[in-house]
């Protein structure tokens, strides 16, 4: 069985389609329908119901899907295992919205510069669906807010910065946070997310209320909303935030409500040296 026809199948799984698979892996229609057709003959079953131009997974292709992601990353995996010296690749490395803009751009150039071999594969998403994609097995590696419980031990982490938790205003502030959040309109970090926790356990601890105006799970949206002056937030001073709004008021609030950015990892996916540098990089780059 050829690893390849398996990648092909899973890339019908996750795009949902045919066409799509393809583009994704710089081959034809024809040729991904064959590869499947080939493994459906292989093992006796049907593996996709294809329906106009979409293509679902039978139940027995989703039985075999996670054994078959992890076939098809071990084979990825030899080149490095023989050429261990030379670093070269795939890493698939999700990641949050505020590490995308932020820490990861110069990240990743420091590490093309280290080891120019590697070609990683970015996947945005909140830290909850990147912890999932890594249950999963999805990615290799994740740049998340660290989960509010134990992390399993089959998973390595880093701990690559800490946030302070600010209150962000569009002007100088008139008077201290606590009266500040009792009279402007509040744009609430969702508090149901990893880092939005922190700001509504300052909000409880200091027995505050403010007026809601909205609630968003994403920040960077947020501080557009506060240069808008359409209200007043609670949030981590992430790297990046001043290239995006210079102007916005950042006031730190104290305590212990910094939100812990770390790079998750499944170590049997990532070379020993490679993890390494991309720690590295992650951290130089969070540094400036």
């Amino acid at each position: 069985m050829d690893s390849k026809y398996l990648s092909s199948l899973i890339a019908a799984i996750e795009y949902g389609s045919i066409a799509k698979a393809a583009r994704n892996q710089g081959i034809t229609a024809a040729a991904v329908s064959q590869r499947i057709q080939v493994l459906e003959r292989e093992l006796n079953t049907i593996l996709l119901n294809r329906v106009g131009h979409t293509a679902k997974p039978t139940d027995a292709a989703m039985a075999m899907l996670g054994r078959a992601r992890r076939i098809v990353r071990e084979v990825e995996l030899l080149k490095n295992d023989i050429h261990a010296d030379s670093l070269s690749g795939t890493i698939r490395i999700g990641t949050i919205s505020t590490a995308l803009t932020g820490i990861l751009p110069g990240a990743l150039m420091e590490l093309h510069r280290l080891a120019p071999e590697i070609r990683p594969q970015i996947v945005p998403g909140t830290s909850s669906a990147l912890f999932d994609a890594m249950s999963r097995e999805t990615i290799d590696a994740a740049i998340m807010v660290i989960p509010p419980f134990e992390i399993p031990k089959r998973y390595q982490w880093h701990s690559l910065h800490s946030e302070e938790l600010i209150l962000l205003t569009g002007e100088p502030l008139r008077w201290d946070v606590a009266q500040t959040l009792a009279t402007s309109p509040y744009i609430s970090y969702d508090p149901n997310s990893w880092g939005g926790r922190l700001a509504q356990q300052y909000l409880n601890d200091n027995h505050l209320t403010p007026r809601l105006l909205l609630e968003l799970d994403g920040i960077e949206a947020i501080s557009l909303l506060v240069k808008e002056k359409m209200g007043i937030s609670l949030l981590p001073r992430w790297p990046g935030l001043t290239r995006i709004s210079p102007k916005l008021v950042q006031t730190p609030v104290g305590g212990e409500y910094d939100r812990r950015i770390i790079l998750l990892v499944r170590p049997e996916s990532v070379n020993g040296r490679l993890l390494s540098l991309l720690v590295s990089s992650l951290r130089e780059a969070g540094e400036t």
